[in-house]
């Protein structure tokens, strides 16, 4: 259900609207495609996929929804060819040398207008899990950017709920960044309590070249790490696993991808029901094991910064941080 994790903090005074109110407010943003000249289109769709109408599935007390995004993009090349394509029949017509700005860009506006249309449109769906008793939230995105966006449509959700407490989120904040505790666990060759390191990593120099050091599938408790490191480069990736149940990537701006529950874990599960194709099954599995692994990680960081505290950032009002996880 999820392949990575963006982690966010809601305020301990969030209470959650009535799920009939929320799936409500869901509905009257719901997913439509792109029109003939829309750029980009975003709306809720079912988490369960078509089998189901509902956008708002609450699995033990965990909410689960999804956001859909279709974008129809335009090669730059074509816009740049076809645009230049005007201007020298303007001028052939006019017998101006100059074209000024403001005629550039009502070209480029025309051709976007008509090149649009005859575009393919790309959709990608991102799912967000709401712990409303832990109060966080767990957006399946690798980029803080990308979780960034789903958050924001769901708070204008809620604040479109009459009476619904405003939702207030930022991404996750620790004592110690994320880089910088890959770092330490590289060059100790000692893990953090509950993890082990495993065989997958990417340093790179903090400089305008970047040099990059990739070791994939190959012990990283050699000297050889150790001395990249002491030479400035700077740990970007690194694979783990959390008591041995759950393996993930984690990255340097502190987000989880290629996470992935382990056998250990789906052991024993048996038949996943007929009813609901295993979402109910997977949602609970997830969510338990994320939910335990979470205070983990934050805790591996140096624990996690208290948002009164911590040094300010917008809330989604929301920003990224190289010490967030």
């Amino acid at each position: 259900m999820f392949k990575s994790a963006s982690f966010f903090r809601i305020a301990d005074d969030f209470v959650l609207p009535p799920l009939e109110a929320l799936e409500e407010s869901l509905q009257a943003a719901r997913f439509l495609p792109c029109g003939a000249t829309q750029a980009e289109s975003s709306g809720w769709v079912p988490p369960r996929g078509n089998r189901s109408a509902a956008l708002v599935e609450s699995i033990s007390r965990q909410i689960i929804v999804r956001l859909c995004t279709e974008r129809r993009p335009v090669p730059a090349s074509a816009i740049k060819a076809a645009v230049e394509e005007r201007i020298e029949k303007y001028k052939q017509e006019t017998g101006r040398e100059r074209v000024g700005a403001k005629i550039k860009k009502e070209f480029k506006e025309e051709v976007l207008l008509d090149l649009m249309p005859r575009a393919f449109t790309k959709q990608s769906a991102t799912t967000l899990w709401l712990d409303p008793v832990n109060k966080f939230i767990v957006v399946d995105s690798g980029s803080l950017t990308g979780a960034d966006k789903v958050v924001s449509f769901l708070v204008e959700a809620l604040s479109s709920i009459p009476g619904a407490a405003s939702l207030k989120a930022q991404p996750v904040q620790t004592t110690q960044s994320a880089a910088a505790s890959m770092a330490h666990w590289l060059a100790s060759r000692e893990a953090p309590v509950g993890f082990t390191v495993d065989r997958d990593c990417e340093l790179k120099m903090p400089d305008d070249e970047k040099s990059t050091v990739r070791y994939s599938r190959h012990t990283l408790e050699i000297d050889e790490v150790a001395e990249h490191i002491a030479a400035g480069k700077v740990p970007t990736q690194l694979a783990m696993t959390w008591n041995d149940r759950v393996s993930f990537v984690l990255s340097d701006a502190g987000q989880i991808k290629k996470l992935k529950l382990l056998d250990v874990v789906l052991d024993g599960v048996g038949d996943k029901g007929k009813d609901d194709d295993g979402f109910d099954t997977d949602a609970a599995i997830l969510t338990g094991e994320l939910s335990a692994m979470i205070p983990d990680i934050l805790e591996a960081l140096g624990g996690e910064l208290n948002p009164e505290t911590a040094p300010k950032r917008p809330t989604t009002e929301l920003a990224g941080a190289a010490s967030s996880v």
